[in-house]
């Protein structure tokens, strides 16, 4: 988090001020004794502080739930969800569970929906059914389901992702966002943007956002 620290532009216009008025200006700030420099300092401290809180907050092992969404596919021929559950196992994370389930809006969102409210998993990931046919519907499955969304997931994913597919991104609707304290994450069906979207983006801060979600959760 980037904390945007104000300037202090006020300046003093009134140069014909009393000396006397002056002098009592300068007695307040010694009977004060606090300097903007000290004001500063002690923001400085209480940033950091918020820092540390918020890194010490990472979840060190993960439980993850991975979604197949696919009319076509079985979990003994699911290429994409073995990546995606492949990408977090090399980064000693677990995966708690792994579901198929028919490109269904009731069916996609009852699973997601039952996976956040898992006491053994703190972060989802579903692969297939963000696309824009007719059946595509984990996107508007999920979505009522996010207090939060995440937008910036979406543009990266399809920032990258526009190396390998060009301007066909544009057909791309990854989406992810915190639900019950749980961070999900919808990627596409394709193996290599499960692979991608897995490996470059939601492995790196999954254990991050899922420390911060439930530690909102535990001030709440």
């Amino acid at each position: 988090m980037v904390d945007f620290q104000s300037r202090d532009t006020r300046r003093d216009t009134d140069d014909d001020a009393d000396p006397a008025d002056a002098a009592d200006d300068d007695g307040e700030q010694a009977d004060h004794g606090h300097t903007p420099d000290d004001h500063h300092t002690h923001e400085n401290e209480h940033d950091d502080h918020d820092d540390h809180s918020h890194h010490d907050a990472d979840v060190a092992s993960l439980g993850v739930g991975v979604v197949t969404v696919s009319s076509s596919r079985s979990l003994d021929d699911d290429p994409s969800g073995d990546a995606i559950a492949a990408a977090f196992e090399r980064e000693g994370h677990a995966v708690a569970t792994r579901e198929l389930v028919r490109d269904d809006y009731d069916r996609v969102q009852a699973v997601v929906n039952r996976l956040v409210g898992r006491d053994d998993v703190n972060t989802v990931v579903t692969t297939g059914g963000t696309g824009v046919t007719p059946d595509d519907q984990t996107v508007e499955a999920v979505r009522p389901l996010l207090e939060k969304r995440l937008p910036g997931f979406g543009e990266l994913f399809r920032r990258l992702s526009y190396d390998d597919i060009g301007t066909r991104v544009v057909g791309t609707r990854a989406l992810a966002g915190i639900a019950d304290g749980v961070p999900v994450f919808c990627l596409p069906g394709s193996e290599n943007a499960a692979t991608l979207g897995a490996e470059d983006i939601i492995v790196p801060e999954a254990p991050h956002l899922a420390g911060l979600s439930q530690y909102a959760e535990d001030e709440a």
